[in-house]
């Protein structure tokens, strides 16, 4: 059995994580202060630790000896960011800097981070290439920038095999619609649910890129287990399709309400060619799909 540390495990994607490593038969330990995961997502077969990633002291030795870490612990939103830049940089910017040395100090194998697209910005170009240069229009986007960064560092100088991936607009089971992952699809399901109009910020023509939670587990695993010189990348994880947010309420279904837009880029658009290349990986989950079974 691997020790493995999943870093924000009781979260939405962290939890889908645990599952899948516990069912694996991996040995697998939750660091998670509760601030936006719950205690009940997490599978009880994992070692659980209420912790903030902020207090070094406190991860230090529930990192040390494993084989790898996977590094999902964010405040992830973008508007809280903006509103709270000092609290999300010490725990986006700070935190993430504490896990990479408890790590690179425990011997760590490989940190696998999530990095999020929010570091492109808004580019004049689509599809979006890792290779761009970043262009982040919040502090949150900011922070996961700097985080990569970090990332690259310790692979570089301190031989930690890190490797970031970039993901799109998550979405799937366990995704809390109030949480810090309140993003569009969770939302537009929950007010379906309670008979409300569903709300979109701005002319609703704004494109994301989907991608199913399921699918960003299994790329997680394989960024793991790849026997690629995948240290120091970064890789992007999406869907490889958008979809205006128009578009999506009508999937869903339910009366549209309009409000004024929110600072975010307008398109977004994954090119996944190096997933594929490094990791073997493309998306199995349609958003279609995805979001009939959410239904």
């Amino acid at each position: 059995m691997k020790k493995i540390v999943v870093v924000g495990g009781a979260g939405f994607i962290g939890s889908n994580l645990v599952e899948a490593l516990v069912e694996r038969g991996d040995d697998v330990h939750v660091i998670d202060n509760l601030c936006g995961g719950k205690k009940e997502n997490v599978h009880p077969k994992a070692s659980f630790y209420e912790v903030d990633i902020r207090n070094y002291s406190d991860i230090e030795d529930i990192i040390k000896g494993a084989d790898t870490v996977f590094h999902l612990a964010a405040l992830p939103r973008v508007q809280y960011s903006i509103e709270h830049p000092i609290e999300t940089n010490e725990v986006n910017v700070g935190g993430t800097l504490n896990v990479l040395v408890a790590a690179n100090k425990g011997e760590v194998r490989r940190l696998v981070y999530s990095a999020s697209s929010a570091a492109y910005g808004d580019q004049e170009v689509l599809p979006l290439k890792e290779n761009m240069e970043a262009n982040p229009l919040s502090p949150y986007g900011l922070q996961k920038y700097i985080g990569e960064k970090y990332c690259k560092i310790f692979n570089d100088i301190y031989g930690l095999s890190a490797v970031s991936l970039r993901y799109f607009n998550a979405y799937g089971k366990n995704q809390d619609p109030e949480g810090p992952y309140s993003l569009v699809i969770g939302r537009f399901l929950k007010l379906k649910e309670e008979g409300e109009n569903l709300t979109i910020f701005g002319d609703g023509e704004q494109t994301r890129d989907f991608v199913n939670v399921r699918d960003i587990v299994r790329a997680n695993i394989l960024a793991m287990e790849s026997e690629k010189e995948v240290g120091g990348e970064v890789i992007n994880i999406g869907g490889g399709k958008n979809c205006s947010i128009k578009k999506l309420a009508e999937l869903i279904g339910g009366e549209i309400e309009y409000l004024p837009a929110r600072i975010e880029p307008k398109n977004t658009l994954a090119d996944i060619t190096k997933a594929k290349e490094l990791l073997d990986w493309q998306p199995t989950v349609s958003l279609e799909e995805g979001i009939k079974e959410l239904l």
